[in-house]
């Protein structure tokens, strides 16, 4: 059975350097000033500083779910050439498109009975997306089937690991992560929050710094406490527009693991539009 990988682009992969020109995206939307655009790929950094700057200046950003009729209308057309299509989406515990996924994927059943729609909870954004994504180029290549490869997915989605640190606490507070009262406090104490995706793919404060250099202080120690070097996967560090330390993350992680492979990436709008300017994490498989 020929098939497709497809991921949403809500998360984050280098193309350039995962040579992943095989890799399809499902189109979303966010609004750029009073502009909605919808993303169709990964941006490029011109248009992305630009969002990034918009929010500095003040720019309230937002994005758009994904609706299962949606999701037929992109894919329809590789089911009518016999393509089966295997999806990473974002987690479940972010976001309803992997609900709306699935519904999908029944109607697209009833369509095409010799084909099929795998939906990847990926229980993860951004760069963990990433890594997944490349996995499984990295599995088709090597000749996996479909199935396989979405069976593989499935037990890789339960070691992937997010740490990430961002600059303005409002964005969190505007998503209903942090109380007002919070956002306001750690603004003025230049407090940093450290989070996590959890283990059911949900967004987790774990631990609060005061200034970056904690922060990233932080995000190095669970990286290299977490860290399965013997996966072959690749590590991505992700920034929104704060190529200074992405720049540093990449050099500390360097030193810890000389023979890994590290991608960089500037974050999705689609993320960065609940996350704010200046986030950067650290994306890997963990043990």
């Amino acid at each position: 059975m020929k098939y497709l990988i497809f991921m949403d682009v809500s998360g984050d992969i280098n193309i350039e350097a995962a040579g992943a020109q095989e890799l399809k995206f499902i189109p979303m939307e966010y609004s750029l000033g009073d502009e909605m655009r919808t993303c169709e790929g990964m941006e490029n950094s011109d248009l992305l500083k630009k969002f990034y700057d918009g929010q500095r200046n003040g720019d309230l950003t937002k994005t758009s779910q994904i609706s299962p009729y949606l999701y037929e209308q992109y894919l329809e057309p590789y089911f009518e050439q016999g393509y089966s299509v295997l999806y990473l989406c974002l987690s479940s515990g972010l976001s309803s498109t992997f609900q709306s996924a699935c519904m999908a994927r029944t109607a697209l059943k009833e369509k095409y009975p010799q084909q099929d729609f795998y939906p990847v909870d990926s229980l993860s954004a951004t760069g963990g997306m990433g890594v997944l994504a490349e996995r499984a180029l990295r599995n088709k290549n090597n000749g996996m089937d479909l199935e396989a490869n979405y069976e593989d997915l499935c037990q890789a989605v339960k070691h992937i690991k997010h740490w990430f640190m961002v600059q303005d606490l409002m964005y969190l507070k505007r998503g209903g992560r942090i109380s007002a009262a919070t956002a306001v406090v750690g603004s003025a104490l230049n407090v940093k929050p450290i989070l996590k995706i959890d283990e059911k793919g949900k967004l987790e404060t774990f631990a609060k710094k005061r200034g970056n250099k904690a922060a990233a202080k932080a995000l190095l120690e669970n990286f290299a406490s977490s860290y399965d070097e013997k996966s072959g996967d690749v590590i991505y560090i992700v920034d929104a527009d704060a190529q200074d330390m992405g720049d540093y993350l990449e050099a500390e992680v360097k030193k810890l693991y000389p023979e890994a492979v590290v991608r960089r990436s500037m974050l999705s709008p689609i993320i960065g539009a609940h996350t704010g300017p200046g986030m950067a994490a650290i994306c890997h498989m963990g043990k």
